[in-house]
């Protein structure tokens, strides 16, 4: 009858084993601490890079209406249509007959106000958006009074919209003002988080490199493999937050997609790479102090 040996207990092997072990660990917490920075700072950036784009959308959401008097001809209506659509301030025009006004009109009031005017009293008209960079108050004001020159033009109007273009030109200065004070902080945020993690990392390896000191390794050799592995985590963490970014940039955009936020491929490209040279650079630049300073300790500052 054959009897298994008993394995016996190796100290040395649970030592290796608890080490690997707490070395996956730090580096969990080091990429996931990484990712969670960077993916923050992306959500910023992303706004930071893409403010005016943003902004123009809702610029470009106000109606300048140009209504023509009674005695103007469609055919007229129409050339000056197309007269509009090529100037570089439009961005869309849009003809409405009296005829479909009246129709809007009607459901709006749940009632046909024609048979109790007795006639359509409303106007043939054009509904005219600018490109987000002119609309402003000066810009409007300056197209207002050439379009009104026009024999066939009754009226232009915006006057609904005059405050709410004040308002949003106003308020689009501000934010510009406090987004780029919030990044600057958030940067510096982020530099000392990362830099925190990879220093907590390394310390727990402060024993082995004074031990290679000891042997005689020089300090390029040393830190090597710590620049090299802070670089890979730096990478992984850059790639999980623009993973968990673009991602929630795609669900946002299938709820509005008006905003358009996948539309602009540069915008994208230039996002991905200030993530991955903000997380490989931060990294690399906080593991290299970090070797210094742990290289420059001697044997009775170790264990503090």
């Amino acid at each position: 009858m054959l009897i298994n040996p008993v394995k016996k207990y190796n100290l040395t092997d649970y030592f290796e084993k608890y080490q690997k072990s707490r070395l996956i660990k730090t580096n969990i917490s080091v990429v996931m601490s990484i990712s969670i920075v960077l993916f923050l700072l992306g959500i910023l950036g992303y706004f930071v890079l893409n403010s005016n784009n943003i902004t123009n959308h809702f610029k470009e959401k106000i109606v300048l209406t140009v209504f023509f008097k009674k005695d103007a001809k469609l055919s007229e209506i129409k050339t000056y249509e197309k007269k509009l659509k090529l100037k570089k301030e439009v961005k869309s025009v849009k003809f409405v007959s009296k005829k479909d006004a009246a129709s809007s009109l009607k459901k709006e009031l749940g009632e046909d106000f024609i048979k109790f005017l007795g006639n359509n009293p409303l106007q043939d008209n054009l509904e005219i958006t600018l490109k987000g960079q002119y609309v402003t108050q000066k810009t409007i004001d300056s197209l207002k009074t050439v379009w009104e020159k026009n024999p066939n033009i009754a009226d232009v109007s915006y006057e609904y919209f005059r405050p709410l273009v004040k308002v949003l030109n106003q308020n689009v200065k501000k934010l510009s003002m406090w987004i780029g004070i919030i990044s600057i902080i958030f940067v510096l945020l982020i530099y000392l988080l990362i830099n925190s993690a990879i220093r907590l990392s390394i310390y727990s390896k402060r024993f082995s490199i004074y031990t290679m000191q000891m042997v005689g390794a020089t300090r390029s050799f040393i830190r090597k493999p710590f620049l090299w592995r802070s670089f890979l985590l730096g990478l992984t963490g850059a790639s999980i937050a623009l993973a968990g970014l673009f991602l929630l940039l795609y669900f946002i955009n299938l709820y509005f997609p008006d905003l358009q936020l996948l539309h602009d491929k540069k915008l994208l490209a230039i996002l991905a790479l200030i993530i991955y040279a903000t997380g490989t650079g931060i990294t690399f630049i906080s593991t290299l102090f970090a070797t210094n300073h742990f290289l420059r300790m001697k044997n009775d500052q170790l264990h503090y």
